[in-house]
Parts: structure tokens; C-alpha cells; sequence
């Protein structure tokens, strides 16, 4: 039986396996590469992966890499997907522990961001509140928990997190990464280069922590965790993934236990925001004053009026601010935007 065999059945790789068996819950199998890498299939969209007791891990870190946690943004997936059939047919060979992760298998297979509920609010615990009972994406969060807690403890090198996104609606600036808040925490001046490799040129320094899955694993796994923005929403076979080849040979790089690169153009300079402000959907007098169409990262002047309602209001304050993630509809108490100013580069960290 061949390794592909053993892991996804009669499926061709690891994505048509997980688009086939969305909602099974499968028992674990485990096989080994030529090589003595162990590939573990913990469930459905999820593979641990080790390579050979003795082989030199140059970079002394254990890294998990989630895509599709939000099921219509495919690139990432389709990635993903190429570097596990790389790795399988011997391409190259694996330095680190891997935790390789397709977030959402039924709404992949219905080509759409939730079924229920968006996936990506539901984590640092916040799958166990009343109002997810008995809810499919509840289930699935609590599931990639466990699963990430095991791979944490099990490899106790310094762990990186990257969950990769691409965006529902245009922006500005194509590529960026958002790094959760943690207390007293200093932004890793190393992370720097490889996004820069990974051509994401953009990053957004977050001003709480919240229940995404970059939070999760940063906040609970002390992980150094990113949530990545790649480009556009579209469905699968359709995506040019020449795009996406940045952070394709940047994540095959580390994999592979290699050094970064030099920085070069165009992609040698990291710019830096930082978010002024939340917008919260306050209730059925919420006036939200941005246009539904609008890109992410539009700058808005001094004094713009943002949203308001009976009580109260945000306009712009004495300097330029752009928008981030806007989305009127949602839910009562949920996230509607960031408003966000630049930062300060992270030349010797930044908190």
C-alpha cells in the first residue's frame, strides 16, 4: 500500500480525502514516508507530521500552519495541499515537526465561509458558550484545541503558529498578517523576515485578545501565532497560485529547517499598524457610516463620522485612520471593523 494509500483511502491527496469524508469522524491512522518521516491523520483536514529521531532540526521549532478555517478562501488550502503531496512523493525532506490543519471541511464542500457560525470566533474557549450547543463549527474548534495542545506538548521547541486567510472583499494592501495581542509581549524581530519572504509587507499589531484561532494558540500555547491575509476569495481551481508562491517557499523553507533569505525588493520593508479602535455592533440603533463596498484599509480624515447610535459615536480622531474588516452584519455584540493608525517599525520590538 502506498503512503497516499494509507492516509486518504482512495482519494488522490489530503484535500479531495477532506472534501470527501467533510463531516466523518474517522479513526486515526499513521504510516511513514521512505525516510522515516511519521505522518499521523489525527482526523478529517488534520496531519501531524515528524520527521526521523536524529535528524538535525536546525531551526529548533515545531510549527503548526491552519488553512480554510473559514471554507471559501481556498488558496491556502490548495497550498497546503501541494506541499503535503511534495513531501509524500520525497521532493524534499521535513526538519521540523509539522501540525497541518483544513479548518472547515463542510464549509469547504459547500463553498462557503460557516455553515452555522464563523469558525474563526469560536476558539480560546468561546465553543463551550450556551448559545454553540450542539453546533457543527462548535465541535470542529474544540477538536483543533486538542489537537494543537497535543502537538504543543509533544514538541516542546519554540512553536509557530500561521493561519491563513485570504479576504472576502478588496484591499489596499493585498497581503498582511495580524499578530495577537498578548500581555507584555514583544513582537519577535525574526518574524519580520519571513513574512517579508512570504511577500506579506503589512502587518497589524492587535489590541486585545480575542477568540480566533492565531489568538487561541498564542494566548493558551504561547505560540508565536499570526493570522495571514493572502489576496481574494474564490473557489477552488480557480486561483492563480503563482500568487501565492511566497508563502509557499517560505513555509517549504522552514519545513525544510533552511535559513532565511535576504530581504529584497520589493519586499524589504515591514509597514506597521496598529488598531485606535473597535467597532461593535451595539444593537438595532447601530447607524454604521461606510459604504458596504468599501476596500480594507481605506483612509478616512480627521473628524469622519464612523458609526453611531442613540448614546453615542466614533469619528476619526486628530489623525488619519484606515479601516479594517468592515462587516455590518453581524450578529449583536460582534466585531463590525478595526480602526487602525500606523505604528512604529519593529526595528527593537514592539509591544
Amino acid at each position: 500500500m502506498t503512503v497516499s494509500a494509507g492516509l486518504f483511502g482512495s482519494s488522490p491527496d489530503w484535500l479531495s480525502h477532506t472534501l470527501d469524508n467533510p463531516g466523518a469522524d474517522l479513526p486515526e491512522v499513521q504510516t511513514h514516508l521512505p525516510d522515516g518521516t511519521r505522518i499521523s491523520r489525527k482526523a478529517v483536514g488534520v496531519l501531524d507530521i515528524v520527521p526521523p529521531a536524529g535528524r538535525s532540526n536546525p531551526n529548533a521549532e515545531a510549527i503548526i500552519v491552519s488553512a480554510g478555517v473559514h471554507g471559501n478562501e481556498t488558496a491556502p488550502i490548495e497550498v497546503l495541499n501541494r506541499l503535503v503531496s511534495e513531501l509524500i512523493d520525497g521532493e524534499w525532506e521535513l526538519a521540523c515537526p509539522v501540525l497541518l490543519i483544513l479548518g472547515n471541511p463542510p464549509a469547504m464542500v459547500a463553498g462557503e465561509r460557516f455553515t452555522e457560525v464563523n469558525l474563526n470566533r469560536l476558539f480560546n474557549g468561546a465553543h463551550g458558550r450556551s448559545e454553540y450547543d450542539g453546533l457543527v463549527e462548535a465541535a470542529r474548534a474544540q477538536l483543533l484545541e486538542e489537537a494543537c495542545r497535543q502537538f504543543a506538548m509533544a514538541n516542546p521547541q519554540a512553536l509557530y503558529h500561521y493561519d491563513l486567510h485570504t479576504a472576502i472583499r478588496p484591499s489596499h494592501r493585498e497581503r498582511f498578517a495580524l499578530y495577537p495581542f498578548v500581555e507584555g509581549r514583544m513582537f519577535p524581530l525574526g518574524q519580520c523576515d519571513f513574512l517579508l519572504e512570504a511577500e506579506v509587507e503589512t502587518l497589524l499589531l492587535q489590541h486585545k485578545a480575542g477568540t480566533t484561532f492565531s489568538s487561541f494558540s498564542s494566548s493558551r500555547l504561547k505560540a508565536e501565532s499570526f493570522t495571514v491575509e493572502l489576496g481574494k476569495v474564490r473557489p477552488f481551481g480557480q486561483n492563480d497560485l503563482g500568487r501565492f508562491s511566497g508563502i509557499r517557499d517560505a513555509l517549504r523553507r522552514r519545513f525544510r529547517g533552511q535559513s532565511a533569505p535576504p530581504r529584497k525588493p520589493p519586499f524589504g520593508h515591514l509597514t506597521v499598524f496598529e488598531v485606535v479602535h473597535e467597532i461593535l455592533n451595539t444593537g438595532k440603533h447601530f447607524r454604521f457610516h461606510i459604504p458596504d463596498d468599501v476596500a480594507n484599509f481605506t483612509e478616512y480624515q480627521p473628524g469622519t463620522m464612523i458609526w453611531k447610535d442613540d448614546e453615542t459615536s466614533y469619528r476619526v480622531g486628530h489623525s488619519p485612520e484606515a479601516i479594517v474588516f468592515p462587516n455590518p452584519e453581524v450578529p449583536v455584540g460582534q466585531r463590525v471593523g478595526l480602526m487602525i493608525r500606523p505604528a512604529p517599525p519593529p526595528e527593537i520590538g514592539v509591544r
